[in-house]
């Protein structure tokens, strides 16, 4: 119990870090209409085209990892959360069973972010998803020797485009083999 509480507190205190350090958030980007559209150059709007792990996306479409775990499934979050809703709980109880079962195998937990909100403010968001990830997969058995964590922030995204069913997709925790 006093393990959670020291875990509690310090994802408090890397939570505040991260909003004294980059608190500011990015404007949401908000569609412009045709007419706007036409005055821009080539390099703007090739600028603006979201381009994830090297593959052209459609609005909406998941990028497949090929670094991930068969058998380990991503978490995902609430908007600006890093707690463990009872969805992701589940995911990670069978994560953890899939983990005790393939003793020999280690993984780096990545947290991601959607693209609102600063670069700092979003790694330190990723950082505490993957925390959390960690830290239940360590309530339910699994080794701390065995995992590692790292954050992405909104750099990785797993969708490309904008919009509430885009980012609650990017809003994640994923599970790599580490070589």
């Amino acid at each position: 119990m006093k393990m959670m509480q020291m875990f509690k507190v310090a994802m408090i205190v890397l939570f505040l870090f991260g909003v004294v350090v980059g608190c500011s958030k990015k404007p949401v980007a908000t569609p412009m209409d045709d007419q706007a559209k036409v005055g821009q150059s080539d390099m703007t709007q090739q600028a603006e085209a979201k381009v994830v792990d090297s593959a052209q996306t459609t609005q909406g479409e998941v990028v497949p990892s090929h670094d991930m775990v068969a058998g380990l499934e991503r978490v995902y979050f609430e908007f600006d959360q890093f707690t463990l809703t009872d969805a992701a709980r589940a995911v990670l109880a069978k994560n953890a069973k899939f983990l005790m079962t393939n003793s020999n195998l280690q993984v780096v937990i990545e947290g991601h972010c959607d693209e609102r909100g600063s670069d700092e403010y979003n790694l330190a968001l990723g950082e505490s998803r993957a925390l959390a990830a960690k830290a239940y997969l360590e309530s339910l058995g699994v080794s701390a020797k065995r995992l590692s964590v790292i954050s992405y922030g909104e750099e990785k995204a797993l969708v490309a485009g904008s919009g509430e069913e885009v980012w609650s997709k990017n809003r994640r925790a994923e599970f790599k083999a580490v070589h």
